[in-house]
């Protein structure tokens, strides 16, 4: 199904639907402030596990990140972490920046293999914010950005509805996505550091 949403004013009545999508187990392809993203509830282990195979990889070796509707999430699924780095994600989050942070016990079991990270993702995208919100915990979240693919397919929300329909329950139309991910920023040594340039500008 392909479901046209719009930034300003997602309607309530069709994040509900793609909230049902979700809650069902359901795999879905959204707009961020980057590139699309394709996830799914992070607390249904059958619908991770879709996604880990679509990206042909093990759960926990993958680097899925988390979308959260806002900060209030954060000590659910991290660590403590320092008022430095607090202050950090507060003046750059909703933005298109990963913030990788140490997971605590809470987050689900399948992911955390030898992995103790975790990506946190706020994205400044009412519509996928608005579904988070709804659910009521984070999404999964994996890009389907690929360098070997013509490049309309990752922006165009009716061309990768073509092409992922066989995979994901349901495509978001959000308008056209961008080329450029999210900017990821270790922030589980002392020192924060800067390990993918992509888009926005990190505001210290």
């Amino acid at each position: 199904m392909l479901l046209r949403l719009y930034n300003e004013n997602p309607n309530p009545r069709d994040i509900r639907k793609v909230v049902d999508v979700l809650r069902e187990g359901g795999i879905i392809i959204y707009p961020t402030d980057t590139v699309y993203g394709l996830g799914c509830d992070i607390t249904n282990p059958k619908a991770v596990d879709k996604v880990a195979r679509f990206k042909g990889i093990k759960i926990e070796k993958a680097n899925f990140s988390f979308i959260c509707s806002d900060l209030s999430h954060l000590s659910d699924y991290t660590k403590p972490i320092s008022n430095t780095v607090f202050k950090l994600m507060r003046k750059n989050l909703p933005g298109p920046f990963t913030f990788i942070l140490e997971a605590n016990n809470n987050v689900p079991r399948y992911f955390k293999g030898k992995k103790k990270t975790v990506g946190i993702r706020v994205p400044d995208n009412n519509i996928i914010r608005d579904i988070i919100y709804e659910l009521g915990n984070p999404i999964l979240s994996t890009s389907i950005r690929d360098e070997d693919e013509i490049l309309e397919y990752t922006t165009d929300p009716e061309l990768i509805y073509e092409k992922y329909q066989d995979i994901a329950d349901l495509v978001i139309d959000g308008g056209h996505g961008e080329l450029v991910p999210s900017t990821v920023i270790d922030c589980t040594n002392d020192e924060i550091t800067i390990v993918r340039e992509g888009k926005g500008i990190l505001e210290y």
